[in-house]
């Protein structure tokens, strides 16, 4: 049965090469941690509920490991892509939606945090709760959590 011969080769090789591509993951994320944990903010961020290790070290490389590069909070929420802009034209006005370029990077790492703080932190799951009594839905109403967190930082 050579070609089960071959196979149980090539099975084998593969597994291998997971093994191997494991190990040197664990490895960057160590790695990552250790770098994150040096950080001087790294503490506050971390304080933050449903921010993490990896989440928070997004973040940072997000922003260029540099918060006063942004003027304000607004300014870090309208890259991040959770304030809206007015696509205003013409005799249309007042309609507010999400921007189309902003910083993806950004994004990915406050969305996610600000669903996790929704389910473990109270003031967030408080404020979560409170959006569908103002006519926001699910999907509104994470990216409402997920902008004034920066406040904090």
């Amino acid at each position: 049965m050579p070609s089960q011969n071959l196979a149980a080769t090539m099975v084998a090789g593969l597994a291998k090469e997971m093994m191997t591509l494991d190990t040197e993951i664990s490895a960057t994320e160590t790695m990552i941690e250790d770098r994150f944990r040096r950080h001087r903010h790294a503490e506050i961020i971390l304080s933050m509920p449903g921010f993490g290790v990896v989440p928070g070290a997004e973040f940072l490389a997000a922003t260029g490991d540099d918060m006063s590069t942004f003027d304000s909070v607004d300014r870090l929420a309208g890259m991040s892509g959770l304030a809206p802009v007015p696509p205003d034209s013409g005799r249309i006005s007042a309609n507010l939606k999400r921007p189309r370029r902003y910083d993806r990077r950004l994004l990915r790492a406050r969305y996610p945090s600000a669903q996790i703080a929704i389910h473990t932190d109270a003031a967030s799951r408080t404020y979560y709760d409170r959006k569908p009594s103002e006519g926001k839905t699910h999907t509104q109403a994470v990216p409402a959590v997920a902008r004034p967190r920066p406040h904090i930082l």
